[in-house]
């Protein structure tokens, strides 16, 4: 039954390599390209005017590609295939993700070169239905104030300095509505305490100034969840 089965499999993979052809490969590469700039335009305007992140977005049309490519290849030939497998095992990416959307969009990248790869179109425009609709309904939720946090403020200032939790949460009270003390921690002689807030009512860079000038700290870091940058 197993031998029945794998010249089943002998058999569908040189199917494949019959019917392939170099306008379909072609119209394979094209979807794939213009759903990886789609995804580029999604990942602009939704998070692209944040404070972080790589703008990993600028990989995606040659990532697209050479995915689309390397699974067009494994299909048609399996020695290429088990090779393929070898060789990238040994492959590692130690390039840090600054941002969780970063990954997102990249599984979103992978996924429809592999759709385009193996000619599933259809599926190529669902997942983008889907991606789209998922990106509007979580912009929605912030909007509303679903989503509870709009950012995270990290203080560092000297150890026995000025710098009090209390002093700082009253201070935040008249900028922010929402705030929560995460965490404080102390090390090499410096205080860093980290506090998530919601409702922004000032501009970040007056908050930051506040906030310097009432304790004397180091650094004050604002960093936005929520789309629209700085305000």
């Amino acid at each position: 039954m197993k031998q029945i089965r794998l010249l089943d499999a002998l058999a569908a993979y040189e199917q494949i390599a019959e019917n392939m052809s170099f306008t379909l490969f072609c119209v394979a590469l094209l979807a794939s390209l213009l759903a990886a700039l789609l995804a580029m335009g999604l990942y602009r305007f939704f998070y692209e005017n944040r404070g972080t992140g790589s703008q990993v977005a600028r990989a995606f049309p040659l990532l697209s590609l050479a995915i689309t490519t390397l699974f067009v290849c494994i299909q048609v030939s399996i020695p290429l295939s088990l090779g393929l497998l070898g060789s990238l095992s040994i492959i590692r990416f130690r390039t840090p993700i600054k941002e969780p959307e970063e990954v997102g969009f990249i599984m979103l990248v992978i996924a429809s070169s592999v759709a385009a790869a193996t000619y599933n179109f259809q599926f190529l425009v669902l997942l983008y239905v889907f991606a789209v609709a998922s990106l509007v309904l979580v912009r929605r939720l912030r909007s509303v104030g679903f989503v509870k946090r709009d950012g995270l403020l990290v203080v560092t200032a000297a150890a026995g300095g000025a710098l009090s939790t209390a002093e700082l949460s009253a201070l935040l009270q008249r900028h922010v509505r929402r705030h929560s003390v995460q965490s404080a921690g102390l090390q090499d002689g410096k205080v860093s305490v980290q506090l998530t807030f919601s409702g922004l009512k000032t501009e970040t860079l007056r908050l930051q100034e506040e906030i310097a000038r009432a304790f004397a700290v180091d650094s004050v870091h604002v960093f936005l969840d929520r789309p629209g940058g700085m305000r």
